[in-house]
């Protein structure tokens, strides 16, 4: 939600941020529109509420001959002041449904556009050139099935297109990156925390995600709660309604869970192997900071996310996103993309988000400061999710159909180098 204050003193930031995005600044006058309409309907609201109370005080001084008139008087005045306690409450409303419908206000520097408009930040690491080894690379399916770790046709066959089974080496692997991941969120004086999958739709509306993509999301009807695609929603409930003691930085959590998305809208992308699937499980970290602290704080997030790139050894490159490809609630995104052999373009394998004051605002969480409070900011970012599975598989294959190890993923596999195919 953005401030209302900073809006109305300065609303063409918020209408070049609309078009940064791609979208309708005359939404920012809208909701400026709404606001002057809920403040002067508020303010008549309250002038005829303090009439009333004044006539009301008068009727015990009044005489037998007066009170008859002040009575009447006084009931019309109940009605009025009814009738305009009912359009100020109209007013709050409406002003409510539009403010839900603006997201988060870009930082200075995100570049415009959208989803191709990306700016690359650095690259990192060499992709191998198989030509030179003699080999075609197979893909990350035609490895894991090799190697007895991904089983997609019994996936589909329990549940669906898009559901698979990690056996073997592959429930391994899973787990070893996983754990690689909260080690490194632990060094980082993160605190780890299982989260629930399933939300309330006041938490799951608070972090912005039952906007444009909503039907992205599984909702359970009969109970009114949502699955989550991402600890990051939980996490950001976890202090709803709390004021926050930041004098010592930031609050760091580390959540591991299950994610589900319906990938409505995906019909014929990635369709093969587990790069786009229903379920998948993460580790994501998350930060409460001060507003003055989120840039920094941004910037260290995308350095644990760049410390587990290098663990799996994997060539990256890190992309500034732009603004069109923003979810809501972000003001800045940095996505860190694996080379992917087969299909010789990048993958996305993390994200960290920047959604300054946005989703606190939303959930009412704050900090004390001097004299007041203030809303926090919140930040997001990936550590560790079962589509790494993919680009370790592809970069690290061997001619024979064997994956070598990264060696900082070795500890966590009781020093396994090599992973084999079945029957060798």
């Amino acid at each position: 939600m953005i401030d209302l204050k900073s809006l109305r003193e300065d609303p063409d930031v918020a209408r070049a941020s609309q078009r940064a995005r791609g979208e309708d600044p005359g939404l920012v006058d809208r909701v400026l529109a709404a606001d002057e309409r809920r403040r002067r309907l508020l303010t008549a609201f309250e002038q005829q509420r303090a009439e009333q109370k004044e006539i009301s005080r008068s009727v015990g001084k009044a005489s037998p001959e007066e009170r008859p008139q002040i009575l009447a008087t006084a009931k019309a005045l109940a009605e009025e002041v009814k009738a305009a306690e009912a359009q100020a409450q109209a007013a709050q409303t409406e002003l409510d449904e539009l403010l839900t419908q603006l997201p988060n206000l870009v930082l200075d520097g995100v570049p415009p556009g959208g989803e191709d408009d990306y700016v690359v930040l650095k690259e990192v690491g060499t992709p191998r050139d198989f030509a030179a080894e003699g080999f075609t690379p197979a893909d990350h399916l035609d490895l894991g099935q090799g190697l007895g770790a991904i089983d997609t046709e019994r996936g589909a066959k329990v549940s669906g297109a898009r559901f698979y089974y990690l056996t073997g080496v592959g429930a391994r692997l899973e787990l070893a990156l996983l754990n690689a991941a909260m080690d490194t969120a632990l060094a980082a004086g993160f605190t780890p925390v299982i989260t629930p999958t399933l939300v309330k739709p006041e938490i799951m509306a608070g972090t912005g995600f039952l906007g444009a993509h909503a039907d992205e999301i599984y909702r359970l009807e009969a109970d009114d709660l949502y699955l989550v695609g991402t600890s990051e929603v939980a996490l950001a409930g976890y202090h709803a309604g709390e004021i926050l003691d930041l004098t010592d930085g930031p609050k760091r959590y580390a959540g591991w869970s299950a994610c589900y998305r319906r990938e409505a809208g995906s019909y014929g992308k990635d369709t093969r192997g587990i790069i786009r699937v229903h379920q998948f499980h993460k580790v994501e970290m998350f930060s409460y900071a001060r507003l003055a602290d989120a840039e920094a704080e941004h910037q260290r997030l995308l350095g644990w996310e760049e410390q587990m790139l290098a663990l799996a050894d994997l060539p990256y490159r890190v992309i500034d996103t732009a603004a069109g490809d923003l979810g809501s609630s972000a003001a800045r995104k940095f996505d860190c993309e694996a080379w992917l052999p087969t299909q010789e373009r990048y993958l996305e394998l993390t994200s960290t988000s920047n959604c300054t004051s946005f989703q606190a605002r939303r959930l009412g969480v704050r900090e004390r400061g001097e004299r007041a409070t203030h809303p926090v900011a919140t930040l997001n970012g990936t550590l560790g999710t079962t589509r790494w599975i993919v680009a370790i598989l592809e970069n690290h294959q061997q001619q024979d159909g064997s994956v070598r190890v990264p060696e900082g993923l070795r500890p966590y596999l009781g020093g396994l180098e090599v992973l084999a195919p079945v029957g060798r």
